[in-house]
């Protein structure tokens, strides 16, 4: 159903550098990238190598609101990305909302962690893989 999701970013170039650290453990690169030091409407995108953007970050001028109950679910080829994936955000910067692991209220093979970006935004990474 969705064709990409656009998320906002107060400081684009630290935003840029997080999704370029957590993003790649799940099989996704920066697919085009309008970071220009110092002006307005900055942006970035992200996607599978070689296609268009599915995640884009665009630049804001003020800290956006948490909006309650919002969280950005990417899905993971495997178990052991979700770990990567959990690891590279705490080191990018990011905080824990939720170590890896089984969440078996969700499905029995539902294997996931939460993090919350430097800007805020609760992410996900998931996989239903049974391993």
């Amino acid at each position: 159903m969705l064709h990409h999701l656009s998320l906002c970013a107060h400081d684009i170039e630290r935003a840029a550098r997080f999704y370029d650290a957590v993003l790649a453990p799940l099989g996704y690169v920066r697919v085009w990238s309008d970071l220009r030091p110092g002006e307005e409407g900055q942006a970035v995108g992200y996607g599978p190598s070689g296609s268009g953007d599915k995640l884009c970050l665009k630049q804001v001028g003020q800290r956006v609101p948490d909006i309650p109950g919002f969280h950005v679910a990417l899905t993971a080829p495997s178990r052991s990305a979700v770990d990567a994936f959990h690891a590279a955000a705490l080191s990018a910067g990011g905080r824990d909302n939720g170590p890896p692991g089984l969440r078996p209220h969700y499905g029995p093979h539902y294997y996931a962690a939460f993090v919350i970006d430097p800007e805020g935004h609760r992410l996900e990474a998931v996989c239903k893989a049974t391993q």
